[in-house]
C-alpha cells in the first residue's frame, strides 16, 4: 500500500472523468470565472456545470493580461495570487 503525501499535488484529472463534472458550477467557479471574463472582456454564459467552468477559466486565464503567461512560463494560479498578497513578507 502506498501512502499519499496530502501537500503532495496529484495530476490533474481530466474534466471530462469527473464524477460531478454535470453538476452547476460552484460559486467560486463563477466569481472567479467573472473576474477573469472582465479583465479579457469576454462574456460568460448564465448557466455552466464545473467542467465547462473549468474549461472556460483555463480559457480565459489564457485571454487575461493578469494570468496569461509570457511563452513559456507557468502561469500563477488564484492559490499562487493568495500566497502573494501585497503586504505579505517572507518569515526569515
Amino acid at each position: 500500500m502506498t501512502d499519499l503525501n496530502p501537500n503532495e499535488q496529484q495530476p490533474d484529472k481530466d474534466v471530462d472523468e469527473w464524477v460531478t463534472g454535470d453538476e452547476p458550477a460552484t460559486g467560486p467557479q463563477l466569481s472567479y470565472l467573472h473576474t477573469l471574463a472582465r479583465e479579457a472582456g469576454e462574456d460568460v454564459p448564465e448557466t455552466l456545470t464545473k467542467a465547462e467552468a473549468s474549461r472556460l477559466i483555463d480559457h480565459l486565464q489564457q485571454a487575461s493580461p493578469r494570468t496569461a503567461a509570457p511563452h513559456g512560463a507557468v502561469p500563477r494560479t488564484p492559490a499562487d495570487e493568495a500566497a502573494t498578497r501585497p503586504g505579505d513578507t517572507e518569515s526569515p
